[in-house]
């Protein structure tokens, strides 16, 4: 009984860090599909609104907010940012969606030792299809 007692509290503790880092990893996992399919609307439709809709719904169980999903649009030859959305020449440009993510883990003592990890799931797709606005495919 005395070492059922004495080992108990540290195996407890590292199960409960096995299921803290498999949701870590899920979390990473997550907002990384979630950056990848705003990303793929973005090269179709350019509306901002819409990729970051669709990235926060992709971000299952995370509860990612649409808001705080960044969508930017670069130059692919100096990275500058790109002022032809809507013009011909948007075939250039490529656009970046950014999902941030703050990790917290469930068990009080290692939430102590890690604190909160900031996560961010990045995917940057060149453009293929003009379109920003009613015109789009999907947008209205």
């Amino acid at each position: 009984m005395v070492e059922f007692a004495l080992i108990l509290p540290l195996f407890i503790l590292m199960v409960f860090g096995i299921l803290d880092f498999g949701r870590a990893i899920y979390a990473y996992s997550t907002i990384n599909n979630a950056a990848r399919e705003g990303a793929r609307w973005a090269i179709v439709d350019q509306g901002v609104g819409r990729i970051q809709d669709a990235a926060a719904n992709h971000g299952v169980g995370l509860g990612i907010d649409s808001a705080d999903v960044d969508v930017a649009f670069v130059n692919n030859s100096d990275g500058s940012p790109c002022s032809d959305i809507g013009e011909d020449s948007v075939s250039l440009c490529s656009a970046n969606v950014r999902v941030p993510y703050r990790y917290e883990a469930v068990t009080p003592i290692l939430g102590a030792i890690l604190g909160t990890i900031d996560m961010a799931g990045e995917s940057q797709f060149r453009i293929e299809v003009n379109c920003n606005g009613p015109a789009c495919p999907y947008g209205s």
